[in-house]
């Protein structure tokens, strides 16, 4: 394990804590997403820095950022680009305008406010790293990645994400409020901001990022660390083995996607915490972030406001480690 590589990730995480006060969680998952090349569902109120976290990862990696504001009248090609047809010294010809889904970090700003045409737009750039126009196939950046943000209490002129696109996000992120001395610690930041035009980053190179991609990708996770994650995937397909309350509450479990998520991050968790081996410890901590998304609950669980996070609370609580 190459400590500069690390190092690197750790001094990144630094400015983004500096900058996002408050959300640690946020910070760091967001990294362990981007080391294992997915993408990321940003769920939280208005206000709890879900977009100032984006541009500040953008920042100190010198990444390009598109910006895509998802509203109900917005279009596919929109999102991928299109073919127009320009003029060159008097001869018409067709050339393809990329759109904003062509940079190295895609923010989707409330992507739940587009129909699913425009949802499903997304769909291969995410999963299969290029976008298909006109029949061409044109490939995306290699640090590619979407973070899409959405607001859980409005309904009015929202589309819910399709369960096949939700599956595509490698981790969803609960954005909270932040507590009464991190509100305090941010009035104070913003205030020094304004006074100072802006905080200066230290910028890291995104081969940092590619370096750790590569370590992260050939760490062995122990078979029985691996059995246990397989476990907490089927204890979500098959809770009746767990007793009445797990059957009650899940409707439908994970699918395969969250089995290799969990491996991924896991090892790309142990990574961040200086080690070159997967613990127990480090499947549980990602795993409300890997399966919250990828639980489909029973009606009784909603009307009786049970959350997905108590859902896998009780999971981690049943599943025993091999």
């Amino acid at each position: 394990m190459s400590s500069e590589h690390l190092s690197a990730v750790n001094s990144m995480m630094e400015q983004m804590a500096r900058s996002v006060i408050g959300q640690d969680e946020v910070v760091r998952t967001l990294t362990l997403a981007l080391l294992c090349n997915g993408n990321v569902l940003l769920e939280g109120l208005p206000g709890t820095a879900k977009t100032r976290s984006i541009k500040t990862l953008s920042q100190v990696l010198e990444a390009r950022l598109g910006r895509i504001q998802f509203t109900p009248d917005l279009l596919p090609s929109d999102v991928t680009g299109n073919e127009v047809y320009q003029d060159n010294q008097g001869v018409s010809e067709l050339i393809f305008q990329e759109g904003p889904i062509f940079n190295e970090l895609v923010l989707a700003d409330e992507i739940n406010r587009a129909p699913a045409k425009v949802q499903a737009a997304l769909l291969e750039a995410m999963e299969e790293r290029q976008v298909t126009v006109a029949g061409k196939t044109y490939p995306l950046a290699e640090l590619f990645m979407v973070l899409a943000t959405q607001n859980p209490i409005e309904q009015e002129g929202t589309y819910p994400l399709p369960e096949a696109q939700m599956d595509r996000f490698l981790m969803k992120i609960a954005v909270n409020y932040p507590d009464t001395e991190a509100e305090l610690a941010i009035v104070r930041m913003l205030q020094e901001e304004e006074a100072q035009a802006g905080t200066q980053l230290t910028v890291i190179a995104q081969q940092h990022i590619f370096a750790a991609r590569d370590t992260i990708g050939a760490m062995q996770i122990s078979p029985p660390v691996e059995q246990y994650l397989v476990d907490l995937v089927m204890a979500t397909r098959q809770p009746e083995a767990f007793g009445n309350k797990l059957s009650g509450w899940i409707d439908t479990g994970s699918s395969p996607r969250a089995t290799i998520a969990l491996h991924r991050t896991s090892r790309a968790s142990a990574w961040l915490d200086g080690r070159d081996h997967v613990t127990p410890a480090d499947v549980r901590s990602v795993a409300h972030a890997v399966l919250r998304h990828r639980l489909i609950l029973s009606y009784d669980a909603m009307a009786d406001r049970v959350s997905a996070d108590t859902v896998i609370d009780e999971i981690i609580a049943q599943v025993a480690v091999g």
